[in-house]
Parts: C-alpha cells; structure tokens; sequence
C-alpha cells in the first residue's frame, strides 16, 4: 500500500501516516522500482493501534513502549493498565480544577453582569478583575 492507501484504510491523512513514520512506528519498505514507501497489512495494524491508543490519550511515547514491547513478545498489558490508571486520575483531577474554574467564572459573570465600565483611572486596570472575589466591593466599577 501506498502512503494514501494506508491512510484511507485507516481513516487517517496522509499526514499522519507519514509522521508515525518518522516516528519509527510504522516500518514501511521501499519499492525498487519507484522508491515509493510500501505499507503492509502489519503496517495498517500498527497505525490503526497507534491511533485508538492516541483516542484513549496516550502519548507517542507511551505508544512507542506498548509497541516496542509487543515486538519483543511481552505483553504491554500491565504497563498499559497503570499508564492508564494514573492518567484517569489525573483527567479526573484536571476535570475538577475545570469545574471549580467554571463555578469561579459563573460567578464572576453573575456579578458583573449589571456594572457599568469602568476607566483605567492609574490605580486600577479593570476592577471587574481586581474585585470579582472582595465582597466588600459591589459597586467595585463604578465611574468616579
């Protein structure tokens, strides 16, 4: 198979099948006759791995060992299941810093919704910012 051949039966670009090349993933030949690269069966299955274990967040890397260890004939099953448990620990951890940020940003845009502008006056920049979490100020951006 060609480089688009490989890429269609993947459902990937061009592109991509190139760079998993340069990275040492795939292992194409070269045509004597035309110097084209020659993808092969194993070829289309190493790129469709690479590109279900990327949907899963793997890193190349990380593919990289996975595939490294299955050429050698050891199974990359234990590395997978600990990458992957500290990975979801650590989307889970990412997922509440995401939710706390938008509880921060629902309030703030609560509070400013009926404030008027206010003009940089040298001792401030935007009081919205400077005074979204001081509960003292409500009127915080008002003009002088």
């Amino acid at each position: 198979m060609k480089v688009k051949e490989i890429a269609t039966a993947a459902g990937v670009n061009p592109d991509t099948v190139r760079f998993y090349t340069r990275e040492g993933l795939l292992r194409p030949t070269r045509n004597p006759d035309n110097n084209y690269q020659q993808y092969d069966a194993e070829d289309l299955r190493r790129l469709r791995f690479a590109r279900k274990a990327r949907q899963l967040g793997f890193s190349l890397p990380e593919i990289r060992q996975i595939l490294e260890r299955a050429d050698d004939h050891h199974s990359p099953c234990p590395m997978v299941r600990d990458v992957f448990q500290q990975r979801l620990a650590e989307v889970e951890q990412e997922i509440s810093e995401l939710q706390k940020l938008r509880a921060r940003m629902v309030s703030a845009l609560s509070t400013w919704q009926d404030m008027p502008d206010g003009t940089p006056d040298g001792h401030t920049i935007c009081r919205l910012i400077e005074h979204w979490d001081d509960p003292s100020s409500s009127s915080c951006c008002e003009e002088s």
